[in-house]
């Protein structure tokens, strides 16, 4: 009898745990397969030709197009002369900074080796991108679209559009990364770039689409030194998300997009049938850049004329008031059915102010760029596999302070140490001439502020705690401050770096290490069994 009881016992054991099997794997989010080979290559995107950087013979890269929760897996083989990396710009990278790319995180994919980028997209939806983030290969090229769409479950707050079109703007060097790359190692700035290019292209590229029909213009700012103004002639544009958050929809003739930023925008095809100029501009240079595009309405048999339509060229105060006009739609979802607004970020406490002041300065006789007066050095050991493996004399807390104070600049390695679910107030200082960009993995922070002069704590009376856009990337305005707050809610080691490339290159960023005592695979996973090792880490 207890025999035929234990042969019953194991047989609805073995039932359940089949059953079980069959659901986790029909419940698993689909997976996505890329194979990609990192090459240089020869194109002409101003005329002449250059070498730049392609993937899978393509230059943008190719665009990845995905949905909410799907896995993606990614074999990059680097046929450069040179380590790399690439990083996927906004994902945030839920319990894996393993798999964020840069060298903080990841040893480099040495030359005729590859490595596999295995990440999801985990609730998130919007326009993304990806690029190199090693050395200066982010400036000839090695960059794509990662857009990622609604689960068909999920509603959208807009009627789905006729038309999807990803737009990658960019600024351009006739030099090679390598020549900027010498340039900024000898201590002297890069010059103002030669052009702006759409897509890879200055001139030429043709948009079609019907009259009377609505579209999707993804726009994303893919350069490395130079924000932008997009427009179309006679159309305007609906703001429907940044960065993965469904905004208010408003109306703009034009819309700033600051370097590393993306925004998606609605376009309704009302003008008579004709093709149209599609215009991005340089910000805040002179002289000031100007390439274009065209929309073409089907049937059309004029090409676009006439006057561009005007953009602004240096206005810094038209600039912040556009972008006060940016706030999130409280009531849509996103990547999750609940709203938006159910997280209410303007009544958590903020348990520290972080006031980070970036500055162009001279070490050793050559230029460098700062945070809080420390030029951040990436040291051979990568700081998430020192912390993760408790290797010593890497880095420590100690070399960045919290707050600006007066003294001469130097050399560290930078990173702030902060608790998991700390709520978190990050003040961007920027007392130069020149308008900055900055950007955080592993998270996206609510920008709620940003003026002129010099921040102090009466400037909290500023902000906008109710309807701030949450989003990965943040400018800030010549002699001006911007405010985000943040819950640092993803355990990891995630990069705080300026999106202007020349500064991140030469020291412009820092690591936030966000952790807790606890080893959980809830809060964080195991290094992937295909990590890379190098400096003081060695393979277990």
């Amino acid at each position: 009898m207890k025999q035929t009881n234990l042969l019953l016992c194991k047989l609805f054991i073995g039932t359940l745990l089949v059953w079980l099997g069959s659901v986790l794997v029909k419940a698993e989010d689909p997976y996505l397969f890329y194979t990609w080979t990192v090459t240089y290559g020869t194109r002409s995107p101003l005329g002449v030709p250059q070498q730049v950087i392609l993937i899978n013979g393509q230059f943008p890269g190719p665009a990845i197009e995905a949905v909410t929760n799907n896995n993606i897996v990614v074999n990059l083989i680097n046929k450069l002369d040179e380590p790399f990396l690439i990083t996927w710009n906004g994902v945030k990278q839920r319990r894996t900074s393993w798999q964020d790319g840069v060298l903080g995180t990841n040893c480099p994919i040495q030359p005729n080796s590859n490595w596999t980028y295995q990440f999801q997209l985990k609730d998130q939806i919007g326009t993304f991108t990806y690029f190199a983030s090693t050395s200066m290969h982010r400036a000839s090229g090695a960059f794509g679209a990662l857009n990622i769409n609604q689960r068909s479950v999920i509603t959208t707050p807009y009627l789905t559009p006729d038309g999807d079109f990803t737009l990658l703007v960019s600024d351009w060097f006739k030099l090679s990364h390598k020549d900027l790359r010498k340039r900024l190692d000898a201590g002297y700035a890069l010059p103002v770039p030669d052009a702006i290019l759409i897509n890879g292209a200055s001139k030429g590229l043709i948009f079609t689409g019907q009259q009377g029909k609505t579209y999707k213009f993804r726009v994303s700012n893919v350069g490395i030194a130079t924000s932008i103004n997009f427009r179309i002639q006679n159309h305007t544009m609906s703001l429907i998300e940044v960065e993965g958050a469904h905004t208010l929809q408003e109306s703009y003739e034009s819309l700033d997009v600051h370097v590393g930023q993306s925004v998606t925008v609605l376009v309704t095809l009302k003008a008579s049938v004709r093709d149209y100029y599609i215009v991005a501009s340089s910000r805040f240079t002179k002289p000031i850049l100007n390439t274009t595009a065209s929309l073409r309405y089907l049937g059309s048999k004029n090409a676009a004329y006439g006057p561009l339509p005007v953009g602004p060229t240096y206005h810094i105060h038209w600039s912040m008031k556009q972008a006060r006009t940016i706030r999130v739609n409280l009531t849509a979802n996103a990547a999750r059915p609940n709203p938006q607004g159910s997280f209410h970020y303007g009544t958590i406490p903020i348990n520290r102010t972080l006031v980070l002041a970036n500055a162009a300065t001279m070490i050793y006789g050559k230029l460098r760029y700062t945070v809080n007066r420390i030029s951040h050095i990436n040291p051979p050991t990568p700081l998430k596999l020192a912390d993760w493996y408790n290797i010593s004399g890497v880095f420590d807390f100690k070399t960045i302070l919290p707050r600006p104070t007066i003294g001469p600049a130097h050399f560290g390695t930078s990173v702030v140490n902060v608790e998991l679910h700390e709520f978190v107030e990050i003040v961007f200082q920027n007392d130069e001439r020149s308008i900055q960009s900055w950007h955080m993995d592993g998270t996206s922070a609510f920008l709620v502020g940003f003026g002129s002069g010099t921040w102090n704590e009466t400037m909290r009376k500023r902000y906008n705690l109710v309807d701030a856009v949450a989003r990965h990337t943040f400018q800030v305005y010549p002699l001006s401050w911007t405010s985000i707050l943040v819950s640092l809610d993803n355990k990891g080691m995630w990069n705080l770096r300026s999106q202007i490339w020349s500064r991140r290159y030469l020291g412009q960023e820092l690591y936030v290490r966000v952790w807790n005592d606890e080893k959980s695979l809830y809060t964080e996973a195991e290094p992937p069994l295909n990590a890379l090792y190098c400096g003081l880490a060695k393979r277990p």
